[in-house]
């Protein structure tokens, strides 16, 4: 791999990074804590719409993480300043939760469905037919399509649930009109996050435990890319790709010691 300005500032993803099914991975806590104490800008990403930093921080905090609200960035945020860029003060048919209504109206946008400027889909918990309904005629009458993330299943005790990825598809069969994603493994969710921290690509790592979102993302942005084997993808799988990561380490805490 080419060299490197010295690491700056952090990106990490979240779910199988930091935590892994309803537990913190072993020294992910420490790992937060040097972050913090460091004083370098760093940033928790997670691709979930659902829920506000509010939200998030308290979860992560039931598990021992002390992670700061202006420390996540959600693919509900980078949606939200995305359309705020595209079109100030606009207005969306959303078909999400908290997580996505309350980072739309943080930017000026009202939620309407009369005639919107966009339909924003995002995950939500239980998805209503009468929604994906209103969404395909509305898509139909010319509003714009946008996703906050391309994932097709999200995670559950019972299994795998469908996520906003499948819904998408599903309005995109309907309509004939594809989604633009927001959320990982779209570039844009990393620069978007560089840019809450005033941080540079060229001197930023990004942490992640997919090959197909986390390190795509990251190296399409420009960042180093660190694959952490706490999650999804194995050390044979990454191999199997037809691009790289900077490097695979076990987990988060082989990275305290650098910090």
């Amino acid at each position: 791999m080419q060299d490197r300005k010295p690491v700056e500032s952090w990106l990490t993803d979240m779910d199988g990074v930091l935590v892994h099914e309803g537990q913190p991975v072993p020294g992910a806590p420490e790992f937060i804590k040097r972050m913090r104490a460091s004083g370098k800008p760093f940033l928790v990403l997670t691709n979930n719409s659902i829920y506000t930093p509010r939200d998030l921080r308290a979860r992560l905090a039931r598990m021992g993480l002390d992670v700061p609200e202006q420390a996540i960035w959600s693919s509900a945020l980078a949606t939200a300043q995305f359309l705020a860029d595209q079109r100030p003060g606009g207005t969306a048919y959303v078909i999400g939760e908290a997580g996505l209504t309350t980072a739309l109206h943080a930017v000026g946008y009202v939620l309407s469905d009369f005639a919107p400027d966009y339909v924003v889909l995002g995950e939500t918990r239980t998805y209503s037919f009468e929604a994906i309904t209103k969404a395909i005629r509305l898509i139909n009458d010319g509003a714009r399509f946008i996703c906050t993330n391309p994932d097709a299943t999200g995670p559950s005790v019972e299994g795998a649930l469908p996520a906003a990825g499948s819904v998408a598809a599903m309005i995109s069969k309907a309509t004939g009109v594809e989604p633009y994603f927001v959320g990982k493994p779209n570039p844009m969710m990393m620069r978007s996050a560089l840019n809450t921290i005033d941080a540079h690509s060229e001197s930023t790592a990004m942490i992640g435990d997919r090959m197909d979102t986390d390190i795509l993302c990251g190296l399409e942005a420009g960042l180093e890319t660190i694959l952490v084997l706490t999650g999804i993808s194995t050390r044979t799988e990454a191999e199997r790709y037809p691009y790289r990561p900077s490097r695979i380490v076990n987990s988060v805490a082989d990275l305290i010691d650098e910090i």
